[in-house]
């Protein structure tokens, strides 16, 4: 007979302690400790053998062969794109957003798109009906025989369809509504979706089936349940997007089969997700022209350069401490960018409100667009409009001078197709660049030379 365990499990982190404390010691929230129940062998020991599974035998290293992984596109370029050029055998995918965002609708389009090229596939759905799930599907206007879905939140029953089954991939929706047999925990619970999702993984790779993991988001922007769930799998993936606008971007955190923070951008409509191509001509579809505090920044998104606009609204405040909001760059970038013009350049913001944009619902993280953010907050504080045909990229150190930044080829080339003619850039790029462009870019060593445009 095996035995009984109790344990107290962060809700928050996953720290887990023998008694109840008040404040977890991992991650330092209150009242996060939630007892559960374990089962544990007659030994004491506790395994995680997934139903199903094949045992592997260790080998030496000389015998092991390597054979390239033939990815299988889905038929969505955006979807393929994050993914690294398409589904690997045996990856497991997390994929997070806020509720509503499109991540089912994202996940059955892909589903159908594979089951059209005469694939079985299944989905497999703990949150709603399989009535709910076909009223979703004729809405996307999905018809196919080679489509399976189930409800069911059960572990072991799900891996025993797959194991009959042998579906080319599952799709899990989501991994918080699924539960073990082996623990006596609610499903969701810390320990219920990291064992769950540890068995789901062993049994991936002793399959060689690709398995999508659906999974809530926190308050605070993060996946929900255990912090080391991001690590088990192979690859994260955000849905990002405002629900007020119609268009979505599906990033990749980690990737164990290709690059990191590529972006694929989609369009929300009532026929659900359809691919941006050139997001770059959709962000700057609606720019005005010749309006001061509006730049265009040439950004890298993985292996895609982008072309976004950013725009600042500075003002005289109307009370004793100027507000600072940033949506789209981190506001204490924004906050560095304010400091050095104020002690470089001679500007004073202290009595002006501050707003930054990046339109689109996009978000750059890169210190390359600190030069473009720089120049649109001084065109709006002198109200002089920065050349309409001029993008802006370079990283702005603290001593006021603009550093080289990495493919700027890339982003000048971006901007060449889209229209534009000229391109400021720190100067020390202007020697790796190409010579029939070279002529079309502008170096600057320091900020106070970028700013003489506006002058």
């Amino acid at each position: 007979m095996s035995k009984v365990k109790t344990i107290f499990s962060c809700q928050s982190c996953g720290y887990q302690a023998p008694k109840w404390l008040g404040r977890c010691p991992g991650c330092g929230e209150w009242d996060t400790m939630v007892e559960e129940v374990i089962s544990a062998s007659p030994d004491g020991r506790r395994t995680m053998v997934a139903p199903g599974a094949e045992y592997a035998a260790p080998q030496p290293l000389s015998a092991i062969t390597l054979t390239e992984d033939e990815r299988v596109i889905s038929g969505i370029g955006e979807f393929d794109r994050v993914l690294g050029g398409g589904l690997v055998p045996g990856s497991v995918v997390l994929i997070g957003g806020d509720p509503g965002i499109g991540k089912s609708t994202l996940l059955l389009q892909s589903l159908s798109r594979l089951a059209d090229q005469g694939k079985k596939v299944l989905y497999v759905s703990g949150e709603e009906s399989i009535r709910q799930t076909k009223l979703r599907a004729d809405r996307l206007g999905i018809v196919s025989a080679d489509l399976y879905i189930q409800t069911e939140t059960h572990l072991e029953t799900i891996i025993e369809t797959v194991s009959n089954m042998q579906p080319f991939t599952v799709v899990i929706d989501s991994i918080q509504t699924v539960f073990t047999s082996d623990l006596q925990s609610a499903p969701g619970t810390v320990s219920q979706v990291r064992e769950s999702s540890g068995k789901l993984i062993l049994f991936a790779k002793s399959r060689g089936v690709p398995v999508f993991l659906v999974g809530h988001m926190t308050k605070e922007g993060n996946i929900a349940g255990p912090r080391v769930l991001e690590h088990m799998v192979d690859t994260v993936l955000y849905f990002e997007g405002d629900r007020g606008h119609p268009y979505r971007i599906l990033r990749a955190v980690k990737n164990r089969f290709g690059s990191t923070n590529e972006i694929g951008v989609f369009e929300m409509t009532g026929n659900g997700l359809d691919e941006v191509r050139s997001p770059s001509a959709l962000f700057l579809a609606e720019r005005p022209q010749n309006v001061a505090g509006s730049v265009v920044v040439g950004c890298m998104e993985g292996s895609r350069p982008l072309l976004v606009e950013v725009q600042v609204l500075a003002s005289t405040t109307s009370f004793g401490m100027p507000r600072r909001t940033s949506l789209g760059i981190d506001p204490n970038r924004i906050s560095l960018l304010i400091a050095v013009l104020e002690k470089k350049a001679g500007l004073s913001f202290f009595n002006q409100d501050i707003f930054v944009n990046v339109v689109g619902g996009i978000r750059i993280e890169e210190p390359a667009a600190g030069l473009g953010a720089a120049m649109a907050l001084v065109s709006s504080f002198r109200n002089r409009p920065l050349d309409p045909k001029m993008v802006v990229f370079g990283e702005v150190g603290l001593a006021g001078e603009v550093r080289a930044i990495s493919q700027a080829e890339l982003r000048m080339k971006e901007a060449l197709k889209m229209g534009f003619e000229r391109c400021l850039m720190p100067a020390n790029n202007l020697s790796r660049l190409s010579p029939d462009i070279a002529d079309r870019a502008v170096g600057v060593d320091s900020i106070d030379q970028a700013l003489e445009l506006l002058e």
